[in-house]
């Protein structure tokens, strides 16, 4: 496939500036121009039904993207989400992330990790990607705290006892286990009577 360079733009002053060609060479000759391809709030609409996101992702999120500074940014993320959920597998997950990624400032990507988890939070136990991923990334974090208060503690934790933590995905019981840390004076008592 041949190359295209995209620029994505929050704003139209950037935009334009980004739509002028890119000449190399000296001023004489110019032995290659690049016309990039440009994305930006006037050229793409803001896509705020999720009927609508859900028919082109791909277009749905630029439309997010460039849109970040927009006042209506939450109907387009809420449009988004709900589409991404629907959607669900491998792509949804795969276009959350590059969406997380792409928003950059740190008050709209909260506003996206929220979004996305109460709509996860929607459809408890729906096995989607997005869920599957949010608590896989809870259970790994968690296991790391225990790990990591047990060692605080001062207390050995034997190769198969630290699998047996890493391993578990099962968020309730991680809470147990966490909880019995705090106070066990040998890894064992974490796993007694489970």
């Amino acid at each position: 496939m041949p190359p295209v360079l995209l620029v994505v733009c929050q704003d139209k002053s950037t935009a334009s500036w980004a739509a002028e060609p890119i000449r190399i060479g000296p001023s004489t000759h110019t032995s290659i121009a690049v016309f990039p391809l440009v994305l930006g709030p006037d050229n793409l609409p803001a896509i705020i039904d999720p009927d609508e996101a859900a028919q082109d992702l791909g277009l749905s999120v630029f439309s997010a993207l460039t849109h970040a500074k927009d006042p209506a940014l939450p109907a387009i993320l809420d449009a988004l989400a709900t589409a991404l959920v629907d959607t669900g597998g491998e792509i949804a997950k795969d276009w959350a992330e590059f969406i997380e990624i792409g928003l950059g400032d740190p008050r709209t990507r909260a506003l996206w990790r929220n979004l996305m988890a109460t709509y996860t939070s929607r459809f408890p136990g729906s096995g989607t990607i997005i869920e599957e991923s949010i608590n896989r990334g809870l259970a790994q974090s968690r296991a790391e705290d225990i790990v990591r208060l047990l060692t605080l503690r001062g207390i050995d934790i034997p190769e198969a006892a630290r699998e047996r933590i890493t391993g578990c995905a099962d968020l309730e019981t991680l809470g147990t286990w966490f909880d019995r840390a705090v106070t066990a004076t040998d890894v064992e008592e974490l796993f007694a009577d489970m």
